[in-house]
């Protein structure tokens, strides 16, 4: 107790306050409030008790502590504050969040310092309120205080927030006439800031032109390709980051990682993950292990994948989810549903990827019936989700699921706009769903209202109207995508070539075939061949699409051959007809489809004798034909039907209309 009565009576008599600066520094460290506020105690009991260092001091410990309360009421007791005051309290409100209150503080402080300005631009850039941090940048430089690295990397980060490459590039140019155009951490921020508004050759150009680089330097740019592609250039330059005597880091590696599952790359995947294990300090890394699950999962090696979830000492939503979208790309979608299901905690990234999962591997039904569950759980969908819901509709071709789906993208307020988040293809794959379902009306009214529109809305009505009869709409479509600038692809040229066949327009789509390398530097594809064996040989000019099969740069596949066969099934050219079967055959041994057509042709003909013999082929090869199947949509309710089923519960009355209508269409 004397003891302790000695020590308070010294600190009473101290000469000044720094051995209670020094006991808040020790506070400071262990990050002890309680210690913290029997310091204070001492203090107020002291002749320091109204010192603004000591004062200063105990707010920045305070805030530190994250005992805001404490600190404001030190602030606002103090009879006198300085520069230091303020900056101290602005800096504890910046940090914890309280933007506005540090805001209407720093509108009153007296004398505010280049400190004070920089924890405004920082404290707004670090809580997401770009806009605002670079307009007290802007004042900042009005006001003529000298702007350094702080302020310059809070500017950077507040126009890669915002992507605005334009006053990126002017920041860009301020920095460049300071004294930081040299900085190693400044180029590295101009790169990062580079990368995230989409200017790889700018990213490029800032790293080509530094005279020193860092680790973050490589890493910046490394995530740069990563994230914009293309990736294959992310493993170029980290081997030339090895090169130069460099070790990687967790970030390193964890975009390299990323960039291997990108480009589908297993075998440099492999070995940077073979680098992870022998260096045992990344083990523990879940940001890594995240993207070697996903790496795998995209690579479809599952079970390599599934290896490194289950020895991942820590999982989060994103590790699970990767095996979601694992499982359900390797079309083992109950293993998917599984590992969704045992999620104790989902976003929506989780939902879209068993959703796109289902849709993929064709199980339209539970995408729909996943989507009701995501809208009962309040799970506020995204564009991704859309995109795979209306593609389940398109697939059932459901009009009515369709327009119920098309309400919930308009309640979402989707505006189909390019940008930050692109919702361009919501408008796309609606365009896609309506021409799928047969309703062309419906698609052309959402492509003339969409917002802007890319190439692949140009395609996805050029395909749609082509796909139903509409061969002149199709082609005045294209003719409008060229005066409106837009580049066809590969794509856009396979709905003009089918276009082009459904009208009938043999001259123009030979025009159009040529013009794939002559104008717009397309080399044709097989599809394109496809399109025109189809296009020619409907028109019956068999010849010619034989011709041009035969002088096709690459091998001609079954959809080329099947499509020379129907047409010479249709023109009655049994010879060429068998001749095209032959080579199908040839691809396709166990296809049923060429010789149910040869044979049919044959009987068509009296060729009794060829039609056993080809019947009798097609058994000992042990293609089986596969029944014929159609599906209507009666009351919201789809009905399958399969040739010669008799398992139908209203077969007899089926039965019973297509007598009737055999025997009408007889008569006529």
């Amino acid at each position: 107790m004397a003891t302790r009565h000695g020590l308070v009576r010294d600190l009473l008599c101290l000469p000044d306050s720094s051995p209670f600066a020094k006991l808040l520094d020790s506070c400071l460290r262990s990050r002890s409030a309680r210690e913290t506020r029997r310091v204070h105690a001492r203090i107020l009991n002291s002749q320091f008790s109204k010192e603004i260092f000591i004062q200063n001091r105990l707010i920045d410990v305070y805030g530190k502590c994250d005992c805001l309360d404490d600190a404001r009421k030190v602030f606002d007791r103090m009879p006198q504050r300085n520069t230091f005051t303020w900056n101290s309290i602005i800096t504890v409100l910046t940090k914890s969040g309280f933007l506005d209150e540090a805001a209407r503080l720093f509108g009153s402080m007296p004398d505010p310092d280049q400190c004070s300005w920089n924890s405004m631009v920082s404290g707004f850039a670090q809580h997401d309120r770009f806009e605002e941090s670079l307009e007290y940048f802007v004042k900042m430089h009005k006001e003529n205080f000298f702007l350094n690295e702080y302020s310059f990397g809070s500017a950077l980060s507040a126009c890669a927030g915002l992507m605005d490459f334009d006053i990126g590039i002017q920041v860009h140019a301020m920095v460049s006439k300071s004294r930081y155009s040299t900085d190693v951490f400044m180029g590295s921020a101009l790169i990062d800031m580079y990368s995230k508004c989409g200017s790889v050759a700018c990213s490029q150009d800032v790293f080509s032109g530094m005279i020193e680089r860092n680790l973050v330097t490589w890493n910046s740019l490394i995530t740069c390709y990563e994230q914009n592609g293309p990736a294959s250039e992310a493993l170029e330059v980290f081997v030339r980051m090895m090169n130069s005597g460099l070790e990687p880091d967790e970030v390193t590696l964890a975009s390299v990682v990323s960039a291997c599952a990108s480009l589908c790359a297993l075998k440099e995947g492999l070995q940077i993950h073979a680098r992870v294990v022998k260096n045992n300090k990344f083990s523990d890394d879940i940001v890594l292990g995240n993207a070697l699950v996903d790496m795998y999962a995209k690579c479809s090696r599952v079970s390599e994948a599934r290896r490194v979830f289950d020895r991942m000492p820590v999982k989060n939503v994103v590790s699970e989810t990767s095996m979601v979208s694992g499982y359900a790309r390797a079309a083992s979608i109950k293993a998917a549903r599984f590992m969704f299901w045992k999620m104790k905690q989902r976003n929506v990234v989780s939902w879209n990827a068993l959703i796109a999962g289902y849709t993929q591997n064709g199980e339209n039904e539970e995408a729909l019936r996943l989507f009701l569950f995501l809208k009962r759980e309040s799970i506020w969908p995204t564009h991704y989700t859309f995109g795979n819901l209306l593609s389940a509709c398109a697939n059932l071709a459901g009009l009515q699921l369709g327009r119920q789906a098309h309400a919930h993208v308009l309640k979402q307020g989707f505006r189909f706009q390019s940008g930050a988040d692109s919702d361009v293809f919501v408008g796309n794959s609606l365009i896609d769903m309506y021409m799928k379902c047969g309703s062309v009306k419906d698609g052309s009214r959402v492509f003339k209202k969409m917002m802007e529109r890319d190439c692949v809305s140009w395609n996805a009505m050029i395909v749609g109207y082509a796909q139903n009869g509409y061969g002149d709409e199709a082609l005045e479509i294209f003719r409008k995508m060229l005066a409106c600038g837009e580049k066809p692809d590969h794509v856009t040229m396979i709905g003009v070539l089918n276009a082009c066949s459904h009208a009938g327009l043999v001259e123009e789509g030979r025009l159009y075939f040529s013009s794939m390398t002559k104008n717009h530097s397309l080399i044709p594809e097989k599809d394109h061949y496809s399109c025109m064996v189809d296009l020619l040989g409907r028109a019956g000019c068999l010849n010619e699409a034989r011709n041009l099969i035969e002088t096709m740069p690459m091998n001609p596949d079954a959809v080329v051959w099947g499509s020379l066969l129907a047409a010479c099934k249709v023109h009655g050219e049994i010879d060429m007809g068998k001749h095209a079967a032959e080579k199908l055959l040839e691809i396709e041994p166990r296809n049923s489809g060429p010789y149910v057509l040869l044979s049919n042709m044959y009987a068509e003909v009296g060729r009794w004798g060829d039609v056993v013999r080809v019947r009798k082929v097609m058994r000992q090869q042990g293609a089986i034909k596969q029944p014929g199947c159609s599906w209507i949509e009666v009351e919201r309710k789809v009905y399958v039907f399969l040739a010669k089923d008799k398992r139908n519960p209203h077969k007899n009355q089926i039965y019973s209309v297509l007598k009737m209508l055999t025997e009408q269409m007889k008569l006529v």
